[in-house]
């Protein structure tokens, strides 16, 4: 039987030796959490379930839709025996939600947070060459506040809400390392200077050590660098490129170069190694511009919420995750806004390499703030940032994310008194702000703006009737832009008066770059069966040729507006009930992708924009 998903799980930072760990494991669901106490950390498990697919999922053998409470998995690896005299690690890529393993019987690491990454040191429970039993309980309940992006707190997917994912749903592996090891590189460029910054950070220091690296591409070695690793924990070095070995990273114009990094002892002999990969590209803001490398370049962006039919948030293999970046290039589109979901690391990879524009989001949405419209609802507390530190400590060097986007959505009326969504609002963006300089941040996309030094602003804009559209964003060149409130939700006036409040949510706008990252939704399926739930925004188009005029005319508003620097259009594929994607849900072709195409291709506006930001 062949491994699901054996693909090298982490690719900007590779080792030479690893053992993946997806496939066949032992399972058993937990209702009512008594797990522990009934000996399951002792005995074998009643059930098997195919990692990294999550046990809602087919591809997982499993496929229960029902709460999940908590779960347990179990497996016997053997550690190589040529991996003797090194540290071995176990990592998991996500785990949904709160995670504890043993190993042996040993507890060797806990973590929480549904979509970022972990690693467990067996040091002390398994060695090189011995068996290690590995068990892995999650817990995932209903009622507990955490963010959960897209994930159904009922027991059905309804609206814009999906199917839950519990448990493992990224890959497992195990990785030897030495006692004094690489950690994560962050690579940063410079594209005024020519130069690759390299921040490696270590697990420690002795005298005499050393940090060398070679950044090279298909012509051979651009460029080399050493420096004493001793005396800091995260050694600094620069990669000069020559000018003529110079070549930027741009939108479907990709180019990259390889790092191999090196840690020596005093004697020369290699420590520890890596590779990694890095790019040439600048982001920049000018006025209401978003500059990359210094060039307007209209984002034209695709909503890409990253659901499969047998995968649900884990893609079924590697080649989907490329062929999903394929299919929105393919329907006009240069990037896409990753929504309510932290992405599998292989999906970067695949951008970096297509040359594809991508802004990250953390999966905020299983917390609302507390508020007067629509109830009280579970507060978003301060796990939120811990967790997206964790994604951006991932992400950081991957050339394709060109902007951050914490948060989405969160409803909450202005008041006279800071609140939780405040703090967690401004917590998020400092944060982010803190790990990366180099990106601007939304702080909050749609809704409720909190924090008056964004580097971004945005609405989100599902007028169907493109007359509206114009109508709603013409205020942005008179410094006055459509900013969400609860009226969206089609509320009257004065009702919005009595339950809110206030009928603004957000700040004021202070003339940022500005773009409409949530429109269009147009809700297509011809081939809707009697009784079938499908829903998109708006009315159903009477035929296909409405379908066209409707998302041309959309389009044209936001691309002929010379104010704005790019529009995030809902969505890649339909997805269960919500029917409005550019493909099915199994990525089947709707439409007639040129016109599509020729739809967002419009030079003369385009030109307008750059003219006007010149």
């Amino acid at each position: 039987m062949s491994i699901p998903r054996p693909e090298y799980p982490r690719p900007q930072f590779v080792r030479t030796d690893w053992l993946c760990l997806n496939g066949t494991w032992q399972f058993e669901i937990d209702q009512g959490d008594s797990g522990l106490q009934r000996g399951l950390l002792e005995r074998g498990l009643n059930a098997a379930i195919t990692v990294p697919f999550c046990p809602e999922s087919r591809l997982s053998g499993i496929d229960n839709h029902d709460f999940l409470n908590a779960v347990w998995y179990r497996r016997s690896v053997t550690i190589p025996d040529a991996w003797a005299g090194r540290r071995v690690l176990l990592h998991f890529q996500a785990v949904d939600y709160d995670a504890t393993v043993w190993v042996n019987g040993v507890e060797v690491g806990r973590h929480r947070g549904g979509f970022s990454p972990f690693t467990c040191d067996l040091d002390g429970a398994a060695a090189p060459g011995e068996e290690a039993v590995i068990t892995v309980r999650a817990r995932d309940t209903s009622e507990h506040p955490q963010p959960r992006g897209k994930q159904a707190r009922d027991y059905a997917p309804d609206g814009a809400i999906y199917v839950r994912t519990t448990g493992i749903w990224q890959p497992v592996w195990l990785e030897p390392v030495p006692d004094l090891a690489l950690r994560r590189p962050r690579l940063t460029p410079d594209v005024a200077g020519g130069v690759i910054r390299l921040e490696q950070p270590l697990t420690g220091n002795t005298p005499g050590l050393r940090l060398r690296a070679t950044l090279s591409d298909a012509g051979g070695e651009v460029a080399r660098a050493e420096c004493a690793a001793d005396l800091d924990l995260a050694p600094r070095l620069d990669l000069p490129i020559p000018a003529a070995r110079r070549r930027l990273w741009a939108a479907g114009d990709p180019h990259l170069y390889d790092v191999a990094i090196a840690l020596l002892d005093g004697a020369g002999n290699v420590v520890d190694a890596a590779s990694s990969y890095t790019a040439l590209r600048a982001v920049s803001i000018d006025g209401k511009a978003i500059r990359l490398n210094g060039e307007v370049v209209f984002q034209r962006l695709v909503l890409d919420q990253g659901y499969y039919p047998d995968g649900i948030m884990t893609a079924p293999s590697d080649e989907a995750l490329r062929r999903d970046i394929e299919l929105s290039m393919a329907a006009g589109f240069n990037g896409a806004r990753l929504h309510q979901k932290v992405f599998e690391e292989r999906f970067l990879y695949h951008a970096d390499r297509l040359g594809y524009l991508v802004w990250g989001e953390f999966g905020d949405w299983g917390c609302r703030a507390r508020g007067q419209l629509g109830g009280a609802q579970q507060q978003p507390g301060p796990g939120y940032i811990t967790e997206w530190l964790e994604v951006l400590e991932r992400d950081y060097s991957h050339p394709c994310i060109v902007g951050w986007c914490p948060l989405n959505e969160t409803f909450e009326s202005l008041g006279d008194r800071i609140t939780v969504l405040d703090d967690v609002t401004r917590g998020m963006f400092l944060a982010t702000k803190a790990i990366d300089t180099t990106r601007p941040v939304l702080d909050t996309s749609g809704y409720a703006h909190r924090v008056p030094e964004a580097d971004v602003y945005d609405s989100h804009d599902y007028s169907q009737d493109p007359e509206q559209l114009a109508r709603n964003q013409a205020g942005l060149a008179e410094g006055n832009p459509y900013r969400n409130n609860a009226a969206g939700w089609g509320m009257s006036e004065s009702a919005i008066k009595r339950l809110a409040g206030v009928l603004d949510w957000s700040i004021p706008y202070r003339g940022q770059p500005y773009f409409v990252s949530e429109f269009g939704g147009i809700w297509w399926n011809p081939e809707l069966a009697a009784g079938e739930e499908s829903w998109g925004y708006g009315g159903r188009p009477a035929n296909i040729d409405e379908f066209y005029d409707r998302f041309d005319k959309l389009c044209a508003v936001l691309l002929d507006n010379p104010d704005m620097f790019g529009y995030c259009y809902t969505q890649l594929t339909d997805i269960y009930q919500e029917q409005n994607g550019i493909y099915k849900f199994d990525r089947s072709g709707k439409f007639d992708l040129s016109r599509l195409r020729a739809a967002q291709q419009r030079p003369a506006a385009i030109e307008r924009l750059n003219e006007g930001l010149r």
